[in-house]
């Protein structure tokens, strides 16, 4: 029989340090579209609220709590605005 010599095996050859390419920058994420609301000065809040209290007094025959109807107009238009 003849005899069979093992050869070590071959190793592969360390690789030189290759220079890394930086990351591919992602596309930034589109952000949510938001509408901005023009602001609102205070006055023209006011008068807002203020039209609304007469209706909403209007409506009530102008008779009961002109405060509570403010209160009314002023939830009213929050709730508009928000």
């Amino acid at each position: 029989m003849k005899e069979v010599k093992k050869t070590p095996a071959k190793k592969a050859a360390p690789k030189a340090a290759a220079a890394k390419k930086p990351a591919a920058k992602k596309p930034a994420a589109k952000a949510a579209v938001v509408e901005k609301k023009p602001a609102l000065s205070p006055e023209q809040r006011y008068k807002m609220i203020e039209e609304a209290a007469y209706y909403i007094a209007e409506r009530h025959g102008f008779s009961g709590d002109s405060a509570y109807f403010w209160s009314l107009a002023e939830a009213e238009i929050n709730a508009k605005l928000n």
